[in-house]
């Protein structure tokens, strides 16, 4: 089975559960719950022993390909049985979006994870940037939650808190960080824009994505997303001209900085507005729409 249909019965698991949540009957409720709750103790007291069967006879490398694997990662998780200490799993994941932040022209620092709570500081022009909320909350957020949906919590320096969900039905957390995170308006924060084949060897390009248009470009092999829209004339960037880092509009000839988050070179008052965007395993290009920098 792959990760995305894992996802697919994760997510079916938990609409079954808010189907048994919805019962009329509070004693047919109330049966069906303790029913999950009976199977999630049995298969959790299997995975601990299995658990502590591995630890007894593996040198790490056992124990590191089941930490790998994302499902077998989150039903440990589930368990409290992840060998990976909390705040190794939350390094890793910022080690992973760093490449994004740096493309903005900042960073990310992990100051410590205290009770649960991940505490980071924002470096770097990014801080500065229309999209560094948007950054935190979703880039970095999507990160962790991935690598450690067990995390309490997320603070940085400089920005609101950004507490973590309440847990489903019964504590089950396996859907959380098996589905795609929502961004509170009912849809969903990351859309798949593909894999940019038309982008490889530079150069830029307006899909669109979820029903909005977004404008990739591709500069060194690495892919950036903004809003379409030229700030200074409204005219789409689609047919603007892309020279070195540099986007020019073919409307009113401004200029901006592709890697700095869309600043305008002629004009220090304007920018594009930057669209989040991560890379998966796969290669795929996802955006965060319907969260406006």
């Amino acid at each position: 089975m792959h990760d995305a249909e894992a996802r697919e019965r994760v997510t079916r698991v938990e609409a079954l559960l808010e189907q048994l949540d919805g019962l009329p009957d509070p004693a047919a409720r109330e049966t069906a719950m303790e029913v999950v709750q009976a199977l999630l103790d049995l298969y959790g007291e299997g995975l601990a022993r299995m658990v502590d069967h591995v630890a007894d006879r593996d040198d790490g490398a056992l124990a590191e390909a089941l930490a790998a694997d994302e499902l077998v990662a989150h039903l440990l998780l589930l368990h409290g049985l992840h060998p990976v200490p909390l705040e190794a799993r939350v390094r890793g994941a910022l080690d992973e979006v760093r490449p994004y932040l740096e493309s903005h022209g900042g960073n990310v620092e992990l100051l410590g994870v205290e009770e649960g709570v991940a505490r980071l500081r924002i470096d770097g022009s990014c801080s500065g940037c229309p999209s560094s909320t948007v950054t935190l909350k979703l880039a970095i957020e999507e990160a962790i939650h991935k690598a450690a949906p067990d995390i309490e919590g997320i603070e940085a320096e400089g920005v609101d808190p950004a507490p973590t969900p309440a847990g489903g039905l019964l504590q089950i957390e396996m859907a959380l960080p098996m589905a795609p995170a929502g961004n509170g308006n009912g849809r969903e924060a990351w859309a798949t824009a593909g894999g940019m084949p038309e982008l490889r060897g530079g150069g830029q390009v307006v899909k669109t994505v979820a029903g909005e248009p977004v404008l990739f470009a591709s500069v060194d092999d690495t892919v950036y997303a903004y809003r379409p829209g030229c700030p200074a004339c409204g005219a789409s960037l689609a047919e603007g001209a892309l020279l070195g880092t540099e986007l020019a509009c073919s409307g009113c000839a401004h200029r901006y900085e592709v890697r700095l988050a869309g600043r305008c070179l002629d004009d220090p008052e304007l920018h594009l507005e930057p669209v989040p965007l991560l890379v998966d395993d796969a290669g795929l290009v996802k955006v965060a729409l319907g969260s406006p920098a």
